[in-house]
């Protein structure tokens, strides 16, 4: 028997101004969408903001529903714009931040598992790394040079012979 060990790499900031201009422009985007994400039930805004390819910008935000289950995530809300408006480009960075009026929001928030993997199959389809910058309301932002670092061993094309 060996023992694996896997580690997650990424930067960390201590407050949003020291990153780059377009960063903090980024980041700024995604507070402000946060506030018109439609969560009546959790009071948790999830919002993600995308910078694609040519420049452009693509956003999202968390849609619930009074039957949990069917709600959407802020970044599969994103992917699917994406997709949908700009099929051919892929996304460089991707800003994700949330607010709430329940809890504290200061510190980083990282996509579930389920938004983890639509992450990567977005990355892998256009076989470009896809930066990821994770904040809350103030204070650290945290920076994932690929999605693969937020999601080693995900599932990928390869593993089903593709």
């Amino acid at each position: 028997m060996e023992i694996g060990r896997i580690e997650i790499t990424f930067k960390k900031y201590h407050a949003v101004g020291e990153l780059a201009p377009g960063d903090i422009a980024l980041i700024g985007k995604a507070k402000l969408l946060a506030k018109s994400a439609y969560a009546p039930y959790s009071k948790f805004r999830v919002s993600a903001v995308a910078c694609m390819s040519d420049g452009s910008f693509v956003e999202g935000t968390n849609q619930e529903n009074a039957s949990y289950p069917i709600g959407l995530c802020a970044e599969r809300v994103l992917l699917a714009a994406a997709s949908s408006i700009a099929p051919g480009l892929s996304i460089t960075t991707m800003a994700i931040t949330y607010e709430s009026d329940e809890v504290n929001t200061i510190a980083p928030i990282a996509p579930c598992g389920i938004c983890r993997q639509s992450l990567l199959e977005f990355e892998s389809r256009f076989g470009n790394s896809m930066r990821i910058l994770l904040t809350g309301t103030e204070g650290l932002v945290y920076e994932f040079e690929s999605v693969s670092a937020l999601l080693p061993l995900g599932f990928k094309a390869k593993h089903l012979g593709r």
